[in-house]
């Protein structure tokens, strides 16, 4: 997931957004402890796109506040 496609979404799908990436983290973690998980960089792939969303949700609230 790419930084400007982040960008194109708004405040609140953003949030939806993360959202989903936090299930999704659970859900791999959960796997992961089981044994079940193939590919164990996918944990890693979703926690990077967690901080991109986090960190795009931000930039929007700054510009906003000014």
């Amino acid at each position: 997931m790419k930084a400007a496609s982040l960008r194109s979404l708004t405040i609140e799908e953003l949030k939806q957004k993360y959202a989903e990436l936090k299930k999704e983290l659970f859900n791999l973690r959960f796997r992961l402890a089981k044994g079940e998980l193939e590919n164990n960089m996918k944990v890693r792939q979703v926690k990077k796109d967690i901080v991109r969303v986090l960190t795009v949700i931000t930039e929007k609230e700054k510009k906003l506040s000014k």
